[in-house]
């Protein structure tokens, strides 16, 4: 089948407020996640992997560790004009503001989609976790003879109240958005599950340009917000995409269907990073079919000295002496020195850990030194100078100010 020429606009411009302090210095979506990723990988992945090679990044927020990362790690063709991935940030083509929204953010850019003359533009964000094939979205627009279509998860009908919900009908066709809801409406097939939106779309280009223009006459500057609720009040074809139905190749028995995790807060990243570990993960990241695509590097191997490590991810170039690591990921080029305990924690990039230090359920950024016979985290008797202590118990220490690079 021949798909549709297609542009993908990715919003990647996230403050990440609520993953303080790891947005200290830099946006949501170059915040590292994983042994070998950054949370942007997993979108691009995806694009890649469903054949989508026409990809911009929108940014703004604390950009410069985004733009390296991408400059280092995603260039595409040198042949294909139209394989790249593109870092775009405000332009200010209409004045001297910022992004405004997700909706400024495209209209600002219209001028890359009327020159790239695509027949589809999707329009995703850079902040979660997930596999999907999207090929099988664009199949189900088409299908459909959509307008627009909105990527739909389905969510337990008594959680449903927390989230923006999709009222549709059973073909799919879209009757109304409710914003958290007291009583949400239920999927057409599933009296106990609800479809939330997931902020991914696919426009057909026409309709996106119209759409963004009249929002901008109506100082309206957000997708969610303004341009999809006029849309369909205008009569427009607007559908649900169940992600749910979405198929991922290579993916294991024990693993959950249709796993996405908006690592938004600190409880939730941690949590993303325990669903990977184990012998049969809730989210395997290792699918040779689909895979997410790592950050470049040469870093020798691993280096064990002794100690004891227990189901832990552990990256390149990481050297361990006589210590132990449980529940854990530990990134590349970190030493850790005789006598250290890792417990239920995430360690950056070339962090060093000093002899004889304790760390329980801890999140430490890049390039920092945690020095000899300290105890940060859980059960420690004194909180560590260093240290953000997150509501949910996990203690994060920020990446420190001088390195440069994060």
């Amino acid at each position: 089948m021949a798909y549709p020429k297609t542009l993908a606009m990715i919003m990647a411009g996230g403050r990440g407020e609520r993953l303080f302090p790891l947005t200290f210095e830099r946006s949501k979506p170059a915040v590292p996640f994983g042994g070998r990723y950054r949370i942007v990988d997993f979108v691009l992945s995806n694009l890649i992997n469903s054949q989508i090679f026409s990809i911009y990044l929108l940014v703004q927020y604390k950009s410069q560790s985004l733009i390296e990362y991408t400059r280092e790690n995603w260039g595409l063709s040198a042949v294909m004009s139209d394989h790249f991935v593109t870092v775009v940030p405000p332009q200010m083509r209409y004045g001297p503001d910022w992004f405004q929204g997700t909706a400024n953010a495209v209209f600002q850019n219209l001028n890359l989609i009327r020159q790239h003359k695509p027949e589809l533009v999707i329009v995703f964000g850079a902040d979660h976790i997930y596999r999907m094939d999207i090929r099988q979205m664009i199949d189900f627009h088409l299908k459909r003879n959509a307008h627009v279509t909105v990527a739909a998860r389905p969510v337990p009908i008594v959680e449903a109240s927390a989230f923006g919900i999709i009222d549709a009908e059973a073909d799919g066709r879209i009757k109304s958005f409710v914003e958290k809801p007291k009583s949400p409406p239920p999927m057409p097939d599933d009296p106990t599950r609800a479809y939330c939106s997931m902020g991914n779309y696919i426009f057909n280009t026409d309709v996106l340009i119209k759409a963004l223009i009249q929002a901008e006459r109506n100082k309206e500057y957000d997708f969610g917000k303004h341009v999809i609720p006029n849309l369909l009040n205008a009569g427009e074809g607007l559908f649900a995409y169940d992600f749910a139905t979405n198929i991922i190749r290579g993916t294991k028995p024990h693993e959950e269907l249709g796993y996405w995790r908006d690592v938004g807060n600190i409880k939730s990243f941690w949590d993303a990073h325990q669903d990977m570990l184990g012998e049969k993960p809730v989210f395997e990241i290792n699918n040779e079919l689909w895979p997410i695509r790592p950050s470049r590097n040469e870093l020798p191997a691993t280096k064990i000295l002794g100690g004891e490590i227990t189901n832990s991810i552990i990256a390149e170039g990481t050297l361990i002496n006589k210590s132990k690591i449980v529940n854990s990921v530990i990134r590349r080029g970190v030493v850790i020195e005789d006598g250290v305990e890792i417990r239920d924690s995430i360690i950056m990039d070339y962090v060093t850990l000093k002899k004889g230090c304790t760390l329980n359920k801890v999140i430490v950024d890049a390039h920092n030194v945690i020095e000899e016979g300290i105890h940060i985290g859980y059960d420690s008797k004194k909180p560590y100078w260093r240290a953000h202590l997150d509501p949910s118990g996990i203690t994060v220490i920020a990446t420190e100010k001088h390195t440069g690079r994060v």
